[in-house]
């Protein structure tokens, strides 16, 4: 197998981040729950994604782009943190969202408007409409042009979370069971296949907080990292676990997400973000009432971040 130091990274982050205790959420849920803090990456206001970005975009400066693209919600967290990384490392960044949810200057995008980005809107579903518009824009700007895909989970984005893991496994602790959100299917795809290479006998929990088809997502990347790492082992629905948080839908706060919002901090002073963290933890707290976790497991909880779009979503 290749190590991962193999592949080229531009340095985006301050890592290894911190695992701290939940001390007020163990004692309430009669298990162990720490925290690893993703959402202190550095970066931005930090998150999930820049672990990603440190892969794709030495990959784009490899292969000689001048101008990243990439796509999600009106409110993502992964296209406001490559618009910072893309003007970090000197490059063009065009944000092709999708014309849904909150577009007024808010969250997210007003820290886009700080960062001096440009933000297109695209009035479709389909992202396959967005990357075909990409190319069209590409092509006319004349540049060298690299595009990155929702969330940034392709194979290549996916190896952040498998060095998130092999990084867990250098920080001293054995942990039972982790527990992340998957939206576009690489963080929770990458903690799977690091867990199974560098974690032996965890069980990894993705939240699902968007509706994908991602018992098939999941594997795939899995798979798809492993090749590029050539690691041979075979993957099974065994090596990851998914529970439905989406709730009323991608983006739309939920009932126990914004409970688990107010738990946190309540008890820890920790802000998630209702889309992605807060339904995550809601999940880990059911999980926990459902009697999934030990006294004496060690349940680690990752918080990716998202802290601008806290700032653009409704709570009730």
């Amino acid at each position: 197998m290749k190590s991962l130091d193999q592949f080229p990274k531009l340095p985006l982050g301050i890592f290894p981040t911190p695992i701290q205790k939940l001390e007020n959420i163990s004692r309430l849920l009669h298990t162990n729950v720490y925290v690893k803090r993703d959402d202190l990456t550095g970066l931005g206001l930090g998150g999930n994604k820049v672990r990603k970005l440190e892969f794709l975009l030495a990959d784009a400066k490899a292969k000689g782009a001048e101008v990243v693209f990439t796509t999600g919600g009106a409110q993502s967290n992964h296209a406001m943190l490559t618009a910072a990384a893309a003007g970090k490392v000197g490059m063009e960044v065009i944000l092709l969202l999708k014309q849904r949810g909150v577009t007024r200057c808010a969250g997210n995008l007003l820290l886009e408007r700080i960062l001096g980005t440009d933000v297109r809107f695209v009035d479709t579903d389909d992202y396959a409409d967005i990357y075909a518009e990409m190319d069209r824009i590409g092509e006319a700007l004349g540049k060298p042009y690299y595009k990155i895909p929702c969330g940034g989970s392709n194979a290549l984005g996916t190896l952040g979370y498998v060095d998130c893991a092999r990084e867990i496994a250098g920080q001293g602790m054995d942990f039972d069971h982790i527990v992340c959100a998957e939206g576009s299917g690489g963080t929770m795809a990458g903690m799977a296949l690091g867990a199974k290479l560098f974690l032996p006998g965890t069980k990894v929990h993705g939240m699902m907080v968007d509706r994908g088809p991602f018992d098939r997502i999941t594997p795939a990347l899995m798979r798809e990292a492993a090749a590029l790492l050539g690691a041979e082992v075979e993957i099974t629905p065994e090596d990851y676990l998914l529970r439905d948080v989406c709730g009323p839908g991608y983006a739309i706060p939920s009932e126990a997400g914004n409970a688990a919002v107010s738990l946190m901090a309540e008890q820890e002073g920790l802000f998630l973000d209702p889309v992605y963290t807060g339904k995550a933890f809601g999940g880990l707290l059911a999980l926990a009432e459902e009697g999934v976790f030990r006294e004496d497991d060690q349940v680690l909880f990752l918080h990716s971040g998202g802290a601008g779009g806290l700032f653009a979503v409704e709570m009730e």
